[in-house]
C-alpha cells in the first residue's frame, strides 16, 4: 500500500553547532527530543512516510543520543534523511554507514565560510570527501547531496573555491557550473554514483510580521509533508520554524488524530484548491514558488 507522504520532518533538537546566514535564529526555547519521544513518533511515522528527514531547525548530528536514534530507526525499518553542516561527520561518520536507515545525506556546504571564514576549505570539506569515498565503497545506495543554497547571494562567489577543491579531490573532471534553479536544481556528479551538487536560491523564511500577500495559493504541506518540532508540536510545513500553526502534539496524541483534525484537513483542502487558510500562509513568500500549478 503506498505511505501517505513522500516525508516527515522530524527535529530531534533546535540547537545547532553554528549559526549560518542561510537560518534564522530560532526563537523558540532549546529542546532536545529524547529517545522515548522519538520512538514513540517514529512507531507512527513507519506506516506513514517513505522518509524520515532529521532535520526542521538544529543540527541531527549534534543531538547527544543521535547514535541510538539511528539505532531505532534501522530497527523500526525506517528510511531516514539527514540534513547537516558536516562539521561533526568525522566523528559519527563510520556509525552512520552501519545503520541500514541511512537512505540519504545532505551537507550543507555554504555553512563553513559563512562560520569559519578565515580557515582553509580542506578543514571542513576533507572529512566529507572521506566520508563521501567511504559510502561508494560500503554503501553505494545511499544518496549524497552537497547543498550550496546561495544562488543570487553576494557569497555565491565563493562557493568556486568549494567547488574547485571538490573537483580535484574527487577528480570529478570539468563541471558545467551555469545554474537555472528555477528548471534545473541538481547535477549528478558521476553517472555511475548516487552523489549530487545542488543548488538553490536563498528565501525568506515565513513570518507573521510580512505583509499580507495573497489570500490565494497552494503549498505541499499536509500534502506531501509535515513537521514535527522537538517539543513534539505538529506543524503543517518544514518552513514553519517557530510552530506558529500549532496542530497538535504528537507526544499526547496520535499523528493520525492530530492529521485528521478539523484544522488540518480544512489547510489541506484549502490548498488542494487554491485558497490559503492561515495567515501565516497569507504572508509566506516561499508558496509563490507553487504559484505556477494554481
Amino acid at each position: 500500500m503506498a505511505k501517505r507522504f513522500k516525508r516527515v520532518h522530524v527535529e530531534i533538537s533546535n540547537i545547532c553547532n553554528v549559526q549560518c546566514s542561510f537560518c534564522p535564529i530560532v526563537e523558540r526555547p532549546k529542546e532536545i527530543m529524547d529517545e522515548l519521544q522519538y520512538q514513540r513518533i517514529l512507531d507512527q511515522l513507519v506506516p506513514l512516510t517513505d522518509d524520515i528527514c532529521l532535520h526542521l531547525m538544529g543540527e541531527p548530528l549534534a543531538h547527544p543520543k543521535f547514535e541510538i536514534l539511528m539505532e531505532r530507526s534501522s530497527l523500526a525499518g525506517a528510511q531516514v534523511q539527514i540534513t547537516t553542516n558536516g562539521i561533526l561527520i568525522k566523528r559519527l561518520g563510520k556509525m552512520l554507514l552501519n545503520q541500514s536507515s541511512l537512505r540519504q545525506i545532505n551537507f550543507s556546504l555554504q555553512a563553513f565560510k559563512d562560520n569559519f571564514p578565515e580557515r582553509p576549505v580542506s578543514d571542513f570539506l576533507d572529512p566529507i570527501i572521506d566520508f563521501t569515498l567511504n559510502c561508494f565503497k560500503d554503501r553505494p545506495d545511499v544518496y549524497i547531496n552537497y547543498r550550496l543554497w546561495n544562488f543570487g547571494d553576494k557569497s555565491f562567489s565563493e562557493n568556486e573555491e568549494v567547488l574547485d577543491y571538490l573537483e580535484a579531490k574527487l577528480n570529478w573532471g570539468e563541471l558545467n557550473r551555469n545554474v537555472e534553479v528555477a528548471h534545473i536544481k541538481s547535477k549528478k556528479i558521476f553517472k555511475d554514483r548516487k552523489l549530487y551538487l545542488h543548488f538553490d536560491s536563498r528565501f525568506d523564511w515565513p513570518s507573521e510580521n510580512f505583509p499580507l500577500r495573497s489570500e490565494q495559493g497552494t503549498c505541499q504541506g499536509l500534502r506531501n509533508h509535515f513537521g514535527i518540532h522537538a517539543d513534539g508540536t505538529v506543524v503543517p510545513c518544514c518552513l514553519d520554524k517557530e510552530a506558529v500553526i500549532k496542530l497538535g502534539n504528537a507526544f499526547e496524541q496520535s499523528i493520525e488524530d492530530i492529521l485528521s483534525s478539523d484544522r488540518s484537513l480544512a489547510i489541506k483542502n484549502g490548498f488542494e484548491n487554491g485558497r490559503l487558510v492561515e495567515d501565516l500562509c497569507k504572508r509566506c513568500t516561499f508558496i509563490k514558488r507553487f504559484d505556477s500549478k494554481l
